[in-house]
């Protein structure tokens, strides 16, 4: 059984803005590089007519991990993320060291009168009995945190570049 996630975060930066940073490669190192995690990098960078595709490498230690994840990884959890994007949308696909199962979804990033919002709208899917939901649950919420830190710091880097 898979797990819908749904999550989004606001930015007092217009849409245009935000979406302008997440095709940046320089914002995508920077944001690795500061908040990225353990061995954060950004595997591959393309951008071609207006689509931009990416793929991320990030990590989240062990000790932030309840014991249901740290006994099955037996270690950190690492995020492998391909992320596609044009005019203001994305697709998100997203796979765990050692797990079977995965994330897909869809990002939109809309201005809302005050600035914009970004939204995510998908499904995590974890193919073990008896822990798959505990894991996607897991996953779901490691997610939401991630995104929440992501959407801070690209608030911050636009905010420094005026």
């Amino acid at each position: 059984m898979a797990r819908r996630i749904e999550h989004h975060t606001t930015s007092p930066h217009s849409a245009e803005k935000v979406f302008g940073a997440m095709v940046d490669e320089t914002h995508l190192r920077d944001r690795l590089a500061a908040i990225g995690g353990s061995d954060a990098e950004l595997v591959t960078f393309s951008s071609v007519d207006g689509t931009t595709s990416y793929q991320l490498k990030q990590g989240v230690p062990a000790e932030h991990l309840p014991s249901v994840a740290r006994s099955l990884l037996g270690g950190d959890l690492v995020v492998q993320r391909v992320e596609n994007w044009a005019a203001g949308a994305g697709t998100v696909e997203v796979t765990i060291n050692g797990v079977p199962g995965r994330l897909e979804g869809a990002f939109t990033v809309t201005d809302d009168g005050t600035g914009s919002r970004t939204a995510l709208t998908g499904e995590v899917k974890v193919s073990i009995p008896l822990l798959g939901g505990k894991l996607e649950k897991v996953i779901a919420e490691q997610v939401a945190v991630m995104l929440d830190k992501e959407s801070e710091f690209t608030s911050e880097w636009l905010a420094n570049r005026g």
